[in-house]
């Protein structure tokens, strides 16, 4: 029992917002001393563990294109296009990209989205876009708030799409350590097949979260521009302006 305290650790270290990174890394490290393993086991788990997931970091690659195609204007274009389609609200863009990434995920195209390469770049931009186009300006905190459901409709699209495709990382994980602990025999389809119902469920939770956003912006600009207003009438000594 005394292994879950890394468990413990990540919630904690999550919940005070402390580095991702960091958090994981000082969790596995204690999770692995309170298994009884050594310094120089742990140290050549981590050793193993980045040698043979090494291709997690190819996004490096494209980072200097990335960089290229924003320097020449790719998220002002992403502004613009949206800016003109006046249907098309932060929510419902949001949406859309739920849809394609999930979809993308489960046909085991996880690669073609991400943070670095699709949310930053493009998803962003044009949700933020669509913002400008419905409220003229856009506060700071309203424009936090869309980084972060950009963001979170790529996680969510990828992490409950991905496990429907039965040859991606996860779905070998879980049968290899089934098959190895249990003695027991999974086939990858049993769980791929299984992911279907959670992957669905995900999304019409996710989707209706994403419908709401729009409302909950409209909130948020109202309260900004309220309390821009308010500081407007204060004058710096306390007094009325």
């Amino acid at each position: 029992m005394l292994v879950l305290i890394g468990v413990l650790l990540v919630i904690v270290g999550f919940a005070i917002r402390l580095n991702p990174l960091l958090v994981v890394t000082i969790s596995g490290i204690v999770t692995a001393l309170l298994g009884g393993m050594s310094p120089l086991e742990i140290l050549n788990a981590f050793g193993s563990g980045f040698s043979s997931s090494r291709s997690v970091t190819i996004f490096v690659v494209v980072l200097p294109v990335i960089g290229l195609i924003e320097r020449f204007g790719l998220q002002e274009q992403a502004k613009a296009l949206i800016s003109k389609l006046a249907r098309l609200t932060t929510g419902r863009v949001l949406l859309g990209y739920l849809v394609i990434r999930q979809i993308t995920a489960a046909l085991g195209l996880t690669s073609i989205g991400g943070h670095a390469q699709t949310v930053r770049p493009l998803v962003f931009p044009m949700a933020e876009g669509a913002a400008l186009r419905r409220y003229g300006t856009v506060p700071d905190k309203v424009r936090e708030k869309i980084k972060g459901h950009s963001a979170a409709a790529d996680n969510v699209g990828v992490f409950f799409g991905e496990d429907v495709f039965v040859a991606v990382g996860s779905i070998l994980l879980i049968t290899t350590f089934v098959d190895t602990t249990y003695g027991l025999h999974l086939e990858p389809l049993q769980l791929a097949v299984w992911a279907i119902p959670t992957a669905i469920c995900a999304f019409l939770i996710h989707g209706f979260r994403l419908l709401r956003l729009d409302r909950t912006l409209d909130a948020a600009v109202k309260e900004a521009r309220a309390e821009e207003t308010a500081a407007a009438h204060v004058s710096p000594a306390g007094g009325m302006a």
